[in-house]
């Protein structure tokens, strides 16, 4: 009997457990909304309309393959992975030369994939994807530029 009752607790705790983890994974599984990546940068970084004027941006140069407009968005120098090699980029022109090195299927299809709602943004600066691309402020006039590219 107590082996009857111990099952029957385990169950009923199991149960218990499961139901709390479904309730709150249906909230968390709420979509963000474009009002919210507003209101979470302009929390992180005091405004909003910069960073989603570089995301739209963004996504327009890379959709039209536009090299030299996606190199001017870059913060030189930055280290990258060009065919497996750690490689510094050292300004727009090194960059357009290994523009299809750096931006790599990979990375354009998150840029693709990619909806402003749903960016990823903390302290450190804004991701793409999986953390493809990163961008945030810069400098003393805080521009807002590419600051990382992973492949």
């Amino acid at each position: 009997m107590q082996d009857g009752k111990r099952k029957t607790v385990t169950r009923q705790l199991l149960g218990a457990c499961l139901a709390a983890f479904i309730a709150l994974g249906a909230g968390a599984a709420q979509a963000q909304t474009a009002a919210d990546m507003d209101a979470r940068l302009d929390t992180l970084f005091g405004e909003h309309a910069s960073y989603r004027g570089f995301f739209d941006k963004l996504k327009q140069a890379v959709a039209a393959g536009d090299k030299a407009a996606v190199a001017a968005m870059a913060d030189y120098p930055f280290r990258t992975r060009v065919e497996g090699k750690a490689v510094t980029i050292r300004d727009a022109g090194h960059f357009i030369a290994d523009y299809d090195r750096i931006i790599t299927p990979k990375v354009k299809d998150a840029v693709s994939r990619q909806t402003y709602s749903e960016l990823f943004a903390n302290w450190q600066g804004i991701s793409v994807g999986s953390g493809e691309i990163w961008f945030g402020g810069v400098g003393k006039r805080n521009d807002v530029k590419i600051t990382a590219i992973n492949h």
